[in-house]
C-alpha cells in the first residue's frame, strides 16, 4: 500500500515523535519552510511539535497525539518529521495502527525515525520513507542532491536510478551555514559481487535493531538491507549490530545489502568495513554495496521502505535502482 504522491498545493504537516522541534533555531525552522513552498506545499505543524522536556522530547501522549491527527486531517498528504533522536519507540504500543491503514500518507524522517517507518510497515503495509527530516531543508548549500532524490520519490512517477553526489559533507552546517566543509565523493564501491532484487528494509542499524524480537519488526524474507548508522557507532558496536541482524529469524532470505555512508567520528574505513562483511559467512553469497549516498552525512537520497530495489554490484560497476512499485 502507498500512498498518493505529493503535488503542489498539499499539506506538509510537522510532527515530532522523537525530540522536539523547539531544539532548531527559528532562523532554520524559517528556512525550511522556504524550501517547502518552492515545491508548492503548505507547511503546518502539529500541536505538540515544540513541547520540550528534560530529554528534550515531549510526553508519549502527546506525540501521539500528533501522529494520529497528522494521518486523520484529510488535508495533509505528507507528513515530515522534525528532526531524530532516541526515543520513537515509546509510541509502538499506543499508535492506533487501523488510522495509519486506513488514512495512508508519505511518512517521511530517518535516524531514530526507523522505528517508526519500519513498523508501520510491518503493522500496515503502508510504504514509509527514509529520507529528510523537516530540519534537513534548513540547509542552505550543498543540499541540491537531497532535494532532487526527495523530489523524484516523492512527486515524480518513475523508477529511479541512483547515481553519487559530487560532494558530501560531515559538518554541523546547522550551527554555521556559511563556513562549510565538503569532501569530493568517491562514490560507491562493491565488497561483494551480484546482483538481486527485494522489497527495502531498513534504515539507521542500531535503531532497527529495536524492533528485534517484537511484532513490529518487518519480515526480512526476499529483501535488500539499506543500512546505515551514525556518529555513536564504531567499527566494533557496527560489527556487533549487523551481526544481531544477521541472527534474526528469516535472514537467510535476504537478497542483498545496500550500506550508507558512515560519519567520520565513527572511524569505519573502508578496509575494515570490507573485513567486517568478509568474516561473516551468512554474507558470502549476496552482493553488498557500501558508501552511498544515505544517513547522517549531508546529502542523502529518499528511499521507499516497503518499496523495491534492485542492485548490480561489480568491481568496476554498481547499480541501485528504487521503485515504488
Amino acid at each position: 500500500m502507498r500512498a498518493e504522491k505529493l503535488k503542489a498545493g498539499d499539506e506538509i504537516r510537522v510532527i515530532s515523535p522523537a525530540e522536539s522541534l523547539s531544539i532548531i533555531t527559528a532562523e532554520n525552522i524559517e528556512q525550511a519552510v522556504r524550501h517547502l513552498k518552492k515545491f508548492g506545499f503548505e507547511v503546518t505543524f502539529s500541536k505538540h511539535a515544540s513541547e520540550r522536556d528534560d530529554f528534550d522530547s515531549s510526553a508519549i501522549e502527546s506525540r501521539i497525539e500528533d501522529l494520529h491527527a497528522a494521518f486523520l486531517d484529510p488535508r495533509v498528504k505528507g507528513i515530515l518529521t522534525a528532526i531524530g533522536g532516541f526515543n520513537s519507540n515509546q509510541l509502538l504500543r499506543d499508535i492506533d495502527y487501523s488510522i495509519i491503514k486506513n488514512n495512508p500518507k508519505r511518512l517521511c524522517g530517518y535516524s531514530d525515525i526507523t522505528v517508526l517507518s519500519n513498523a508501520i510497515y510491518a503493522k500496515t503495509g503502508l510504504i514509509t520513507y527514509s529520507g529528510p527530516h523537516f530540519s534537513t531543508f534548513a540547509m542552505r548549500y550543498g543540499n541540491d542532491y537531497t532535494l532532487d532524490y526527495f523530489q523524484k520519490l516523492m512527486i515524480e512517477k518513475k523508477d529511479i536510478t541512483v547515481g553519487h553526489s559530487e560532494q558530501w559533507s560531515d559538518d554541523l552546517w546547522f550551527l554555521d551555514q556559511e563556513n562549510r566543509n565538503y569532501e569530493k565523493n568517491q562514490g560507491p564501491y562493491t565488497i561483494n559481487q551480484g546482483e538481486a532484487k527485494g522489497t527495502i528494509i531498513g534504515g539507521n542499524l542500531c535503531t532497527l535493531n529495536l524492533l528485534q524480537g517484537t511484532e513490529y519488526m518487518p519480515s526480512l524474507a526476499d529483501s535488500i538491507l539499506f543500512l546505515e548508522d551514525d556518529y555513536e557507532v564504531s567499527p566494533a558496536t557496527f560489527d556487533r549490530d549487523l551481526q544481531s541482524l544477521i541472527h534474526q529469524s528469516g535472514f537467510e532470505q535476504v537478497n542483498g545489502i545496500v550500506i550508507g555512508r558512515f560519519q567520520k567520528a565513527s572511524m569505519m574505513t573502508r578496509n575494515l568495513l570490507t573485513k567486517i562483511i568478509k568474516t561473516k559467512k551468512e554474507l558470502a553469497g549476496i552482493p553488498v554495496i557500501a558508501d552511498v549516498d544515505f544517513g547522517h552525512t549531508a546529502p542523502l537520497i529518499t528511499f521507499p521502505i516497503g518499496g523495491r530495489a534492485k542492485i548490480k554490484a561489480f568491481e568496476t560497476v554498481t547499480e541501485i535502482i528504487i521503485s515504488e512499485n
